[in-house]
């Protein structure tokens, strides 16, 4: 089996930190990590598994869910969301109910397992261009280690929420994964610096075989010197040079409508070579079935008071 990063031995460290229960349990074809999530106004309390259960076979992820379903009861949770890797299985047989997702479905992956020149040459030609050319305009590329540098990052995400308006992750968060996930190289800073100023940032997640793209960000003001495609591709060979085999750059969108919200990212990512890769949707377990269905009845309620008053507007 090949747990994702979000199942790791080092995302559980983080998420401790955070002040989380975190369990874990292991079985024959089976394993997860599972986050006791506490009930909100919104919501009733889950347990929540990032990527996982990892299973190996169909019988392993009927005995996971068993040992799921066990555990949540224990605890008195309401529901166990859950997104399985390892096998391809249908929901019903299970009695899953699909949710919107928690953790992308898909993502794009590089393969590593080749010389840096044929890596490069998958890459569109505008992307070579610019890794081969950014130095001379000035900009240059550092990684870091240390969890202070975290905050150049966090500066040009709170820029980037600012202009897209979009929501991001608080800076606790971010910087606790900094804090803990640094120091055990189980995550690497990026940067790209016009002379003394950072003008775009990454964080990326790093196990034994794979470098994840996590988190990133680049200064408006300095779009037009392209130093997120050069942060990019300076990732990926760097993570080359480091021995991964994989490049993965986590979420994509598979949906062909050019207005998608993740269209612009998705073009970005697969405009560096490499392939699609089908993770899992995102399912529920109910475990407290009358309490499930009134929670997901108030969801669908307060979704329909929302469009309806962005219609009055």
């Amino acid at each position: 089996m090949n747990p994702h990063f979000l199942q790791s031995a080092a995302w559980q460290s983080f998420q401790e930190a955070l002040g989380r229960k975190v369990y874990r349990q292991k079985g024959i074809d089976w394993e997860f990590m599972a986050i006791l999530e506490p009930g909100t106004r919104l919501s009733p309390s889950r347990l929540y598994c990032p990527y996982g259960p990892t299973v190996s076979s169909i019988k392993g992820l009927k005995s996971a869910l068993k040992a799921l379903t066990k555990l949540a009861t224990s605890l008195g949770v309401k529901f166990v969301r859950i997104e399985p890797l390892g096998v391809k299985f249908n929901a019903k047989d299970f009695r899953l109910k699909r949710v919107n997702y928690s953790q992308p479905a898909h993502t794009w992956q590089i393969d590593l397992n080749r010389s840096s020149d044929e890596i490069i040459s998958q890459m569109k030609q505008n992307n070579r261009n610019i890794y081969r050319n950014y130095r001379k305009k000035g900009l240059s590329y550092r990684s870091s280690n240390n969890p202070n540098d975290c905050k150049y990052l966090i500066k040009l995400l709170h820029g980037v929420a600012a202009h897209n308006n979009i929501t991001i992750h608080s800076d606790k968060y971010l910087q606790t994964q900094a804090d803990v996930l640094l120091p055990i190289n189980s995550a690497k800073l990026h940067f790209i610096s016009l002379e003394s100023k950072v003008i775009a940032a990454a964080l990326t997640y790093e196990d034994e075989k794979t470098c994840y793209y996590a988190h990133a960000g680049a200064s408006h003001e300095y779009r037009k010197l392209s130093a997120s495609t050069a942060l990019l591709a300076e990732i990926i060979i760097n993570a080359k040079k480091d021995g991964k085999l994989i490049c993965d750059l986590y979420g994509i969108t598979t949906s062909q409508n050019k207005n998608h919200r993740w269209a612009g990212f998705t073009r970005f990512k697969k405009s560096f070579g490499g392939y699609e890769v089908d993770l899992s949707e995102t399912y529920d377990l109910p475990i407290n079935k009358p309490v499930y269905k009134l929670y997901q009845t108030a969801k669908f309620l307060r979704y329909k008071i929302v469009k309806l008053k962005q219609r009055i507007k």
